[in-house]
């Protein structure tokens, strides 16, 4: 499996999602609400929820009004994500490094670490460019990551999970600039195991401050957790930022 490619064959895996996703959602709900009640969006606002999978978040905006819109590069996603569109809710299939609507939406969110993936600098400042240009101006952006320093302080590198029947034998490393995850998946259904390499970049609350401001997106708060605790570099889980796009 070539190292460009490994996102769009996990991403399209029914493994990946019984892995990630096929578990209690009421985490994923209780922060979508508590992002909400902190934003206080105006009623109907437009949403685009970047690499959206197969829809969680954006239906759970959805159900709170507002005029959605799903994106993600994977087919498999989009397809089942499409089964539950309605007249304020639709999903496409999309790479986030291409261009997509202009000054269209007044908020954009990116969650649980769906960003980092691509090769090169230039392909993450296009997925930037992507959403600055999609919202309006004053728009929000908000971006859940990864908080690099603790994530590196408590990795869990081997560890091993069984799902449903399915085996998953997970090992974990990193280096100077990514963190890694192989997947070994055993299942009763396969000829013989399969493996899938995850490979994130190491952003930094300044690398992401640098991307966003050279698109015209001013961070505005920095959350640690889903509760949207106050953010440490050591000692909080995550990275959420929240960025408004300049008025000009």
């Amino acid at each position: 499996m070539s190292e460009q490619a490994w996102y769009k064959e996990w991403f399209n895996s029914p493994f990946y999602h019984r892995l990630y996703f096929e578990r209690d959602e009421k985490e994923a709900a209780g922060f979508i609400s508590t992002l909400i009640d902190h934003l206080e969006p105006a009623p109907g606002s437009y949403m685009l929820d970047i690499a959206c999978g197969r829809g969680r978040h954006s239906r759970f905006l959805a159900e709170k009004g507002f005029n959605v819109t799903g994106i993600d590069i994977s087919f498999a996603s989009i397809a089942f994500a499409k089964k539950f569109e309605n007249e304020n809710l639709e999903f496409y299939q999309h790479d986030m490094r291409l261009p997509f609507r202009v000054n269209y939406f007044d908020h954009a969110f990116n969650f649980f670490t769906s960003f980092g993936y691509f090769k090169t600098t230039r392909e993450h400042d296009d997925a930037i460019r992507t959403i600055a240009n999609g919202l309006k101006p004053n728009g929000i952006f908000v971006i859940d990551y990864l908080n690099v320093h603790y994530s590196e302080d408590h990795l869990v590198y081997n560890e091993e999970k069984k799902l449903n029947g399915t085996r998953y034998e997970i090992h974990r490393w990193h280096d100077e600039k990514h963190f890694y995850k192989k997947i070994i998946i055993n299942d009763p259904g396969l000829m013989h195991a399969i493996d899938f390499t995850e490979k994130v970049s190491k952003f930094s609350f300044g690398d992401f401050n640098d991307m966003l401001s050279y698109h015209g997106l001013q961070v505005q708060e920095v959350f640690g957790d889903y509760q949207l605790g106050n953010y440490d570099v050591r000692t909080t889980p995550r990275l959420i930022i929240i960025a408004r796009k300049n008025s000009k």
